[in-house]
């Protein structure tokens, strides 16, 4: 909280630019921080751990994978993104393609993506935490957090969100560091481990009058290699390398929570810089979450891997499993009273962290890409407003989403949210990765491409929802010809579709003019001739000044402004000197050294990552 308030005083929230993109004026580390907060939330502690614990450590390439992708944000889309002057991703294809419709879409699409998988994830993941170590009720407890971190972004803007983001970092891998040491310490060391996790079989396995086979509770084989077989694999290697990366595209590259960061940064190198940073975080969760998962399973067999209904009933009041509870379980038994508290306060870091990212980039969508379209001749003043009423909203459609987590929280959280991702992101994926390296791709193809991928997702993940994924003693019943086709593998052919339906009706329909492209693709990234914006005839109003002077506002008004930072921020600037402020958010310039620096660093982080593979997989 005095973090967030520090950063709220301190900032130029009056703006867009100021509340929205912290005035770019970030310098990378706590933009790297950032990044990695804004990812890493409750849910990764809970999910991460609960499915190594469940299959080892294949599902930490979800995270590993990050580290390529982030380069390629880094140093091809950020650079786009910059020149085209944009502050969300919908905004990005408004400009690129034209017409309203991509954009309306892509901002809907992308709330409800908030409200269905990330905050109501997170919340369930913390709750879980909350309830095992203060006995709160689940809803009293998600009010209090919710209530604390809506103050501060509705508030404080982006640069609070990424301050405090910075600081719950910190706090994250600091207490995920001691927690790691205390389960190694316990369990005996490294070759300890390996040895005890392949023994770790509950001591109850029959039952319930049910005839459960020993692969339901032995662990796999293959729990310490990365890289799985291609048919019988619960993450096929080829899912890995094709189906993660695709998702991670969409993650990384064309999603607004993560994107509104990098925009913020004071200059490229700075940008690069903070991907780098955040692609070396990338790299801890295997040691962080996942491991201190399976060790948790070493030491609490029979509740965290329990296979027996009635048994994990007992233990933790769900039947399909116990795995979720890996780690809250362990820091809750391993962890000495004071360090207890600090893993109690990551896990609400890390919840708190995420949801502020959240619900930050959801009020940019809403107001500069619904709301604004709505109400043409809004004020900056009332766009700000708009913005910070709408995150209140959001909160109360996260709480109600919440009893449907609990109910479909079967099996392990981790695969939720990803087969969720392999469902809605590949054809976002597809559509941003043509609109910035086909500059033939038009709004026709882009349109088209996303809307048969959305069917084609929304098919899959309807029956999902309606049949169950089904668990090693109950198959599902869905269809083969839906649910058959393992989800990354699922992903990698939603990509492939959109792609070639995009491709095709472009290449049927007229082509986009140059003159509306230059500086909004990659081959004409570089062109210094006036752009005529697809949107030109859609710009807002000029802004009127405040009626009332600064003087003559009540004392209650004052405050209120200054609460909501709506005060006026200077002098009103002159044509010349707008001009210049608009060529600064648009500059991706950098100097020769600090060019060279992140390019070096960015080959060691490679090496690194391609080390990282080789050993594990």
């Amino acid at each position: 909280m005095a973090v967030g308030l520090w950063a709220m005083l301190k900032t130029n929230r009056g703006t867009i630019g100021g509340f929205f993109l912290a005035g770019r004026e970030m310098a990378w580390w706590p933009m790297g921080a950032s990044l990695f907060a804004s990812n890493i939330g409750s849910s990764h502690f809970v999910g991460l751990a609960g499915t190594g614990a469940a299959s080892g450590i294949a599902v930490a390439a979800f995270e590993s994978h990050s580290s390529l992708i982030l380069l390629v944000l880094g140093w091809f889309f950020v650079p786009i993104y910059i020149k085209a002057g944009v502050v969300t991703m919908p905004e990005y294809l408004k400009k690129r393609f034209g017409g309203n419709r991509l954009q309306v879409y892509l901002s809907v699409l992308s709330l409800f993506i908030c409200v269905a998988l990330r905050i109501s994830a997170d919340i369930f993941s913390g709750a879980i935490f909350i309830k095992l170590a203060l006995g709160l009720d689940l809803y009293l407890a998600i009010f209090i957090l919710l209530a604390i971190t809506a103050v501060y972004t509705t508030t404080g803007g982006l640069a609070s969100v990424i301050y405090t983001d910075t600081l719950q970092a910190g706090i994250m891998l600091l207490g995920s560091f001691i927690l790691t040491g205390f389960a190694f310490v316990e369990v005996g060391g490294y070759e300890s481990f390996t040895e005890k996790y392949m023994n770790a079989v509950p001591s109850v396995t029959e039952g319930d009058n049910l005839t459960i086979s020993p692969r339901c509770y032995t662990p796999q084989a293959d729990s310490f290699h990365i890289f799985r077989d291609a048919v019988t694999g619960d993450i096929p290697w080829p899912g890995t390398v094709f189906g993660m990366t695709i998702t991670a595209v969409w993650f990384w590259c064309a999603d607004q929570v993560i994107v509104q960061r990098c925009l913020a940064g004071k200059d490229m190198s700075h940008v690069k810089a903070a991907c780098i940073l955040c692609g070396y975080l990338k790299l801890l969760p295997l040691f962080f979450m996942v491991m201190p998962g399976m060790i948790s399973r070493i030491l609490y067999t029979d509740m965290v891997a329990c296979v027996v209904p009635s048994e994990c009933v007992k233990h933790c009041g769900v039947d399909i499993g116990c795995t979720n509870y890996a780690y809250p379980t362990m820091v809750l038994e391993l962890m000495p009273a004071g360090l207890r508290g600090l893993m109690l306060s990551v896990m609400v870091a890390s919840l708190m962290s995420n949801l502020t990212s959240i619900f930050n980039s959801a009020s940019t969508l809403f107001t500069i890409d619904l709301y604004a379209k709505v109400r043409k001749r809004a004020s900056e003043k009332e766009l700000l407003i708009a913005g910070r009423l709408f995150v209140i909203i959001l909160i109360v459609l996260s709480i109600l989403w919440v009893p449907l987590i609990e109910v479909s929280q079967g099996g392990q959280l981790i695969h939720y949210t990803e087969a969720i991702s392999s469902y809605l992101g590949p054809p976002i994926a597809a559509v941003f990765l043509l609109a910035i390296f086909c500059k033939r791709v038009n709004e026709q193809g882009a349109f088209w491409g996303l809307m048969v991928g959305l069917v084609m997702g929304l098919i899959r993940m309807i029956a999902e929802f309606a049949y169950g994924t089904g668990t090693c003693l109950a198959p599902t019943d869905c269809p083969e010809i839906i649910c058959g086709v393992h989800y990354l593998y699922f992903a990698v052919i939603l990509f492939c579709v959109s792609a070639v339906v995009a491709l095709g009706i472009s290449f049927l329909t007229k082509p986009i003019p140059d003159v509306n492209l230059y500086r909004l693709c990659w081959a004409l990234r570089n062109s210094e001739e006036e752009r005529i914006d697809l949107d030109a005839d859609e710009k807002r109003p000029e802004e009127t000044e405040d009626s009332a002077p600064e003087g003559e506002r009540g004392i209650y008004m004052r405050t209120y402004d200054l609460f909501c930072g709506l005060q006026n921020t200077g002098p009103k600037l002159t044509k010349e000197e707008e001009e210049a402020l608009k060529k600064k958010l648009a500059d991706t310039s950098e100097k020769p050294l600090w060019k060279t620096i992140v390019d070096v660093n960015a080959i060691a982080l490679l090496a690194v990552a391609v080390f990282y593979y080789a050993y594990f997989a």
